[in-house]
């Protein structure tokens, strides 16, 4: 009696992973959009928490020249922001932030003054967050937006 070697998959074992591999998917996707979202949170977090360093930073060099006055401005161009104060000698960030309007996870260009006080606007999962600056006390807070707990925390 021959017996021949199986040299294949048989219909029923190649649908069997089929339906593995969909029920994976359909359990990894939504983690990877959350995941996404989680990341541009950390990033905004990561953004502010050196926007307000650099404020601090700033201020205490203007101490050390006899200067009570916190830096007036955030930024020089539209298209960078938290470079520096209007001038080359007045870094704040040494790279400073560049703007993509209306991408999630990245600053807007849109900083307009309110009176001394100056907004900027953080976007994150299609919503926009604005931070006022006010150049009397230093402050960089999260005014208005729907993730700004999630940001500043």
């Amino acid at each position: 009696m021959l017996f021949y070697k199986r040299k294949a998959f048989t219909m029923i074992e190649l649908v069997f992973v089929i339906v593995v591999l969909g029920i994976l998917a359909a359990i990894a996707i939504p983690k990877f959009a959350a995941t996404r979202d989680d990341a541009q949170i950390a990033k905004g977090r990561s953004d502010v928490a050196a926007i307000r360093a650099a404020i601090v930073s700033e201020r205490q060099g203007r101490l050390m020249q006899g200067q009570s006055n916190y830096i007036s401005k955030l930024h020089h161009a539209t298209d960078v922001l938290f470079d520096n104060n209007g001038t080359a000698t007045s870094v704040l960030l040494q790279y400073g932030i560049v703007t993509q309007n209306e991408t999630n996870g990245h600053w807007d260009d849109s900083a307009t003054a309110s009176g001394t006080n100056w907004t900027y606007v953080y976007r994150v999962m299609n919503a926009d967050n604005t931070f006022t600056y006010n150049p009397a006390n230093g402050t960089f807070s999260c005014t208005n937006g729907t993730y700004c707990a999630d940001l500043t925390n």
